[in-house]
């Protein structure tokens, strides 16, 4: 007779942390290139929504941002008032923080100027990595530093346009969010099936 067993592959340390939501968000997006834009403000708005907090929270709280941020349509996002966001602070959908509220209109404005300059958040983006994801070998998750020289130079940038909550760190954890960046270690599976040349 024989047995099979099921063997769960090796995934990143992180990821087993918190619940099904991260082993999902870990196997299936994070480290995947992304090039829609409305994809993009989507990351950029929960990466800043995250400071101070864990990602497990953030995803718990990614539907309720859908709904409340018009699905992350950044020129919908652009016209909300003052009255709307302060209602969003009353909405437990989502982090009621009055400033990561306010910046996520203010940079979906700041989104739309970008969009205006360069045909698409995309184009002007991945212009920091020339186009293709940085491709790194870390060993472990201790490996991986909290920012980059190239995570410094978008979250300046950024900021000279006006962007909030964009400091380099969470810039950092944006990139390897939307596949700019390969930060998942060697031993995992995920490292593999993304480390390909665009």
């Amino acid at each position: 007779m024989i047995i099979v067993t099921s063997r769960e592959p090796t995934r990143c340390g992180w990821s087993l942390s918190g619940g099904p939501l991260d082993v999902e968000y870990h196997d299936t997006e994070w480290g995947v290139p992304v090039h829609d834009d409305a994809q993009l403000f989507e990351f950029l708005t929960l990466e800043g929504a995250q400071a101070g907090l864990s990602w497990s929270t953030i995803l718990k709280k990614r539907e309720g941002y859908r709904a409340a941020f018009a699905q992350f349509d950044a020129t919908k996002v652009a016209r909300f008032t003052p009255a709307r966001m302060e209602k969003l602070m009353a909405n437990p959908a989502i982090v009621r923080n009055r400033l990561k509220i306010a910046s996520t209109v203010s940079n979906a404005r700041a989104f739309l100027e970008v969009q205006n300059e360069f045909g698409s958040f995309d184009a002007y983006l991945w212009r920091f990595v020339d186009g293709a994801p940085l491709r790194n070998r870390r060993k472990s998750m201790r490996e991986v530093p909290p920012s980059t020289p190239v995570s410094d130079a978008l979250s300046k940038d950024l900021g000279k346009r006006g962007f909030r909550f964009v400091g380099t760190t969470i810039m950092y954890a944006f990139m390897q969010a939307t596949g700019m960046v390969n930060d998942h270690t060697v031993d995992c599976f995920r490292w593999r099936e993304l480390d390909r040349p665009a």
